[in-house]
């Protein structure tokens, strides 16, 4: 008996092995006698490794098994998501493993998605372990349609259907095929707040992300529901009673439905409002490092005042930006209020905790494939191994910004580890492209096609050295230009560079006077910063101006100033001094900041024709708002000679009436005398004149047809003149784009100004001023400006363009 019973043992041990699913049984593990392995084999792999089973599985060669281990190690198998099922038998003195593995991921495709990006949706799929090159499990495709409903559901999209397809391929691999069908986005049907007494809805709702549908909701976006949004907006609910003096404000409660076509959203927050609280008084305690009296002086909340959280984050934030400026990176200040309910009075003390001083180990630059280091690291005012300072750090980042080689720009100052005392800066950054390469391309309504080739390196070779070279052809302007600067020539900040000029001009047809003027100039360019905003720039050149009137088509008083002198051609020996602020936080669309500039230019004694030109440029940029920026802008220029004015005569002559091809004769006047023709040289060159209007100046009027107009006797023919003195402003809205790019800009203007012959010609009563729109856009080309416009003042006689454009390098 005992023998038939080692018989039948025995033949179990040696029939096909346990399935998974009986290892894993409750019930206990049969036939399968304690035995000790002399080897181990894995059948069934095709992609795993047998080094891979063997890493996971708990028995090795020379162990001794029995049925719970054996179950042990189907568990183990089990948990590494390799295999779809598992079996173990035993095969003499070897203990072989048959696995079937789960299929390969080999590609994921998703269909039908808008509203979110591939890479997003994809993202949030890799979280969940579903990702290309990763074990696929059926199983998963649930939990993948309830992670995407998910990411669409927060984003206000609750009408989404997802359809996941799996396709099996060769060698255990599937292609993972997701059809979204997104829907509409529910909207806000309806905001109700419920309990506010003192405030209307209005004033709460003002500044809300979330809204129902408005007239801007298409651009906006902000009546399409989102759990985010939302969970904002309540925020600034709460902050807004509590910077009004609401200290037991409370939200009770919070709903939110949605109708039966899964297409409207109605919000409800119930709000207890509570009693106003004053300010019963303010200290600060801890350890300062700074005298009291001196942080006092920061403290924005005063005795008697209606208690506001939002004063009171501005004063903390000021008290730890003086630390951090002195060292103290992870000072923290805690505003901690008393509050006397009975007499509606809160005491705030501030408490200061500043952490160890702490200074900068290394400065590490990330993203500059194409930068120096030393171009960004020339304009950093923090440095390493000083004391930390963010100051010096958000000055750092706004200089870099001003460079115009990075589209975006972020700081960290990650703690050494290990140390209490130390940390390094980080600065990433994605490069744009700083240079351009421009054929062919371009067009404007002054200048008409503009054939060029213009190559624009503002980072040449990642040196942060600007060149430039342009030759440019259209049906006014033939120009060659090379340019050269290098902005640091010296350690010091001292720029150095050198321009290459020659122009030949067709006045006539750029809605200026009708002459032809060729010139050639060379000048060496220096400039000086003298403090962290200023610089001092000087301009020496040499130039000589060839001017050719036409008889019948130049203004009379363009040929009287080229008759005075006796002489066409003009050479001058050239300065231009220059003092300019810019304190404007970016180099293309800043949002804040001023920047003023004057200049004085100057042709010193010994030049043909001796004269000075003043210009002041003034811009500032005004934040009003998180996304709307008013920029106010003007700017003025004066001319004037400052040699002696040159007066000649000329006998008038008239045709031999007894001999039309003989010389012609003098015209006398009525005492029988020559008569004469007096002209005079003096003021301003007429080709050095100020003009105004058009795609940069007063928007809504033809390129430099402002100012004073020479009428042609006996026709209705006329020509601008320009002037010596010039006065223009702008006040400019600019827009949120739709476009995340400091590049682009959308805004509303108001231009004004003009042009008169010198300052006792000025009068307010001749400005022009014209509104519009106008989209700015430095593209790759160059800059793209669109202005729609309508003049609001002007008189008979302007030429008007309400559609103005222009494209393509410009120079």
């Amino acid at each position: 008996m005992k023998r038939l019973a080692a018989a039948i043992l025995m033949a179990l041990a040696c029939a096909p092995g346990l399935s998974a699913a009986q290892a894993l049984a409750p019930s206990p593990i049969r036939g399968f006698e304690p035995f000790t392995v002399a080897d181990i084999r894995v059948d069934g792999l095709q992609r795993i490794s047998a080094g891979t089973v063997y890493t996971y599985l708990p028995i090795e060669r020379g162990d001794r098994i029995d049925r719970s281990r054996v179950a042990e190690s189907i568990r183990a198998l089990f948990r590494t998501g390799f295999f779809n099922d598992i079996e173990i038998e035993r095969q003499g003195d070897i203990l072989v493993i048959k696995v079937s593995e789960r299929p390969a991921i080999n590609k994921i495709t998703l269909v039908g998605n808008k509203d979110i990006k591939s890479e997003e949706l994809l993202k949030g799929l890799k979280d969940i372990g579903l990702a290309e090159g990763e074990t696929f499990d059926r199983l998963q495709l649930q939990r993948v349609t309830q992670e995407l409903v998910r990411q669409y559901n927060n984003r206000g999209k609750y009408n989404v259907s997802i359809s996941p397809t799996v396709t099996d391929l060769d060698r255990n691999r599937v292609d993972l095929t997701i059809d979204v069908k997104e829907g509409k986005a529910a909207k806000i049907k309806h905001i109700n707040i419920v309990g506010n007494e003192t405030f209307s809805d209005e004033e709460i709702l003002d500044g809300w992300e979330s809204g129902t549908t408005n007239w801007l909701s298409w651009y906006r976006r902000d009546d399409q529901y989102s759990r985010e949004k939302l969970s904002g907006d309540l925020e600034k609910l709460n902050s807004f009673y509590l910077d009004r003096g609401y200290v037991d404000f409370n939200i009770d409660s919070t709903q939110v439905s949605i109708g039966p076509d899964r297409r409207e959203m109605y919000l409800t927050a119930n709000v207890r409002e509570g009693e106003v609280y004053t300010i019963s008084g303010t200290r600060i305690s801890g350890d300062t490092i700074i005298p009291v009296e001196e942080l006092q002086r920061l403290v924005l909340i005063k005795e008697g005042d209606t208690f506001s959280r939002r004063l009171l984050e501005l004063t903390r934030d000021s008290i730890i930006s003086v630390l951090a400026n002195i060292g103290y990176a992870f000072a923290e200040v805690e505003p901690i209020p008393e509050i006397d309910r009975d007499t509606r009075t809160v005491k705030v003390n501030f408490y200061v905790q500043p952490g160890k001083r702490v200074y900068v180990r290394r400065i590490l630059y990330k993203g500059n494939t194409r930068t120096s280091d030393e171009v960004i690291r020339r304009e950093m005012r923090q440095f390493e191994g000083m004391w930390y300072s963010q100051a010096a750090i958000d000055r750092s980042k706004i200089r870099l910004q001003r460079l115009g080689f990075f589209e975006d720009i972020s700081i960290e100052t990650p703690q050494v580890p290990g140390s209490a005392d130390q940390v390094d800066v980080v600065i990433s950054m994605k490069e744009r492209t700083s240079g351009s390469f421009v054929f062919g391309l371009g067009y404007s309504q002054l200048s008409g096609v503009i054939t060029s080739v213009s190559v624009q390196q503002n980072n040449f070779f990642g040196s942060g050295d600007r060149v430039g070279f342009t030759v440019q052809n259209n049906r006014f302007v033939k120009r060659f230009d090379f340019s050269y600067l290098d902005p640091y020539f010296t350690d010091d900040g001292i720029s150095l560079g050198y321009n290459v000029i020659y122009r030949e001009l067709d006045q006539g047809q750029a809605n200026i006077a009708n002459f032809t003027t060729d010139n050639g100039a060379l000048q060496a360019v220096f400039g000086v910063p003298i403090t962290e905003t200023d610089t001092v720039g000087v301009v020496f050149g040499i130039d000589r101006n060839q001017i050719n009137v036409i008889p019948g088509a130049t203004p009379d008083p363009f040929i009287d100033y080229i008759d005075a002198l006796g002489r066409r051609t003009f050479n001058a020996w050239r300065t231009e001094i220059s003092w300019a602020r810019d304190s404007r936080n970016a180099f293309f669309n800043p949002t804040r900041g001023t920047y003023q500039r004057i200049g004085a230019e100057i042709t010193l004694p010994g030049s043909t024709v001796e004269y000075y030109k003043l210009n002041y440029q003034f811009a500032k940029y005004w934040p009003i708002s998180r996304s709307l920026v008013l920029l106010s802008a003007a700017e003025i220029g004066y001319g004037d000679s400052y040699g002696d004015a040159i007066t000649r005569s000329f006998p008038v002559t008239a045709e031999n009436p007894f001999d039309p091809n003989g010389p012609r004769v003098p015209v006398l006047d009525d005492n029988g005398d020559p008569l004469l023709r007096v002209v005079t040289a003096d003021g301003l060159p007429f080709f050095e004149n100020f003009y105004a209007g058009g795609v940069r100046s007063i928007r809504g009027f033809e390129d430099n047809t402002l100012g004073p107009i020479f009428r042609f006797p006996g026709s209705d023919f006329n020509q601008p003149l320009g002037g010596s003195f010039k006065t223009t402003g702008t006040l400019e809205l600019i827009f949120p784009t739709l476009l995340d790019s400091d590049t682009t800009r959308v805004s509303a203007f108001l231009d004004f100004g003009n042009v008169f012959a010198d300052t006792d010609a000025f009068d307010v009563g001749e400005f022009r001023a014209s509104a519009g729109v106008a989209l700015q856009w430095q593209a790759p080309i160059g800059p793209i400006i669109l202005n729609l416009s309508t003049p609001v003042k002007k008189q008979d006689g302007d030429e008007i363009e309400r559609l103005q454009f222009t494209f393509g390098t410009q120079f």
